[in-house]
């Protein structure tokens, strides 16, 4: 297309083992990087245009850096744009390039393909302009995309283990330090397993800033009796069940969520580095009904999902994950069971929807790099 010889860098889309709407709470998350990652093969340009081509979607687009940006078209390109203008504005001495995309994260399944292009297209072009740059400071940057060019108010999370995922471990973040632990995830006699519903309702994304919002008004008003309290991080679970009370039922709910959540997630941090995949899967269960009732995130095909990989033997955990509405859950299942996992799940999903989910057993992968 453009004649050049290009350089090649990857990103990894995530699945969140547990820790869910927790990250804009300031709290923990357990995600892994997939073996799954958007490609940018990219060559530098001598001026600042940049122009892009998708492979997966057949288009193409280009923006002069040295122009006003443009925010919020509600496309693709808001990623690509939106992460070479705030790494401008960060301070990086960014130039032109003629890229190429192309990906293999399923897109709109909440497997986090929106922070796998940010986070390539990001390093592909700090690299090809000759520009280090920090790898928490890229997904700061590639966050800052989210909610000022995408217009959606998202944490940490998913950003980080794109840009910092290491091969056979999940990543335990701290969404208020942003300090990271590598915890072991040894695949040899157990399985983690994507199911996709292969639906996205309608309430997704409105969904999530009210869930945001409600968050952000419990902290208001549990001030008056925890003082200090900055977000439910740092809100205990002995001060969350007796000042509960004083919240309206759905507040309530959605505290009392993000306050067990958190528990869960280091949880399950601790169980993996164990090796005790039978507490990591009790808590994945208890983090769905959490997400399911407390939250109010789910839906009924993520539900039977669920439903279903709990009456498969050799299945220790199932949850949704991701935002909700819709998208993927995540199993935990032994070897041995695994035939029978991926027999099940679709034959009684589809007599319930008349369709089969996608199924994607997934290894723990590595970050963003050149290759």
């Amino acid at each position: 297309m453009y004649g050049r010889e290009p350089r090649l860098f990857r990103a990894p889309g995530r699945v969140n083992l547990i820790g869910d709407h927790t990250d804009y709470n300031e709290g923990f998350v357990l995600p892994m990087a997939l073996d799954r990652e958007t490609v940018v093969a990219g060559a530098a340009r001598a001026d600042f245009t940049v122009r892009v081509h998708s492979l997966d979607l057949n288009v193409a687009a280009e923006f002069d850096l040295k122009e006003p940006g443009e925010k919020r078209r509600g496309s693709w390109l808001d990623y690509v744009e939106g992460i070479a203008r705030v790494l401008q504005e960060r301070g990086a001495s960014v130039r032109g390039a003629d890229l190429m995309l192309h990906s293999d994260v399923p897109i709109g399944a909440g497997l986090s393909s929106s922070a796998a292009l940010e986070i390539s297209v990001g390093l592909a072009l700090l690299s090809l302009s000759g520009q280090s740059f920090e790898r928490t400071a890229l997904a700061l940057a590639a966050q800052r995309t989210e909610h000022e060019y995408v217009g959606i108010n998202s944490g940490i999370m998913d950003q980080l283990i794109s840009a910092l995922g290491r091969r056979g471990h999940a990543l335990l973040i701290d969404c208020r330090s942003l300090e990271t632990k590598q915890i072991p995830l040894e695949t040899q006699d157990v399985a983690i397993v994507i199911c996709d519903t292969r639906v996205k309702h309608e309430l997704a994304s409105s969904a999530y800033n009210t869930r945001r919002a409600e968050c952000e008004r419990a902290v208001e008003l549990l001030r008056a009796y925890v003082p200090g309290l900055r977000s439910l991080r740092d809100l205990t679970a002995i001060d969350f069940f007796r000042y509960e009370r004083f919240l309206p039922d759905v507040i309530q709910r959605r505290c009392r969520h993000v306050v067990t959540e958190n528990g869960r997630t280091l949880t399950a941090a601790a169980a993996l580095e164990d090796g005790n995949f039978d507490l990591m899967g009790r808590a994945m269960y208890f983090s769905h009904e959490s997400l399911r009732d407390d939250y109010e995130v789910s839906c009924p095909e993520l539900d039977l999902l669920v439903e279903i990989a709990a009456s498969v033997p050799g299945t220790l955990g199932a949850r949704m994950t991701g935002g909700g509405f819709g998208g993927c859950t995540v199993n935990l299942v032994r070897r041995a069971s695994l035939a029978e996992f991926q027999t099940i799940i679709p034959r009684k999903f589809s007599a319930a929807f008349s369709y089969e989910p996608a199924l994607y057993p997934a290894e723990p992968g590595d970050g963003a790099e050149e290759i």
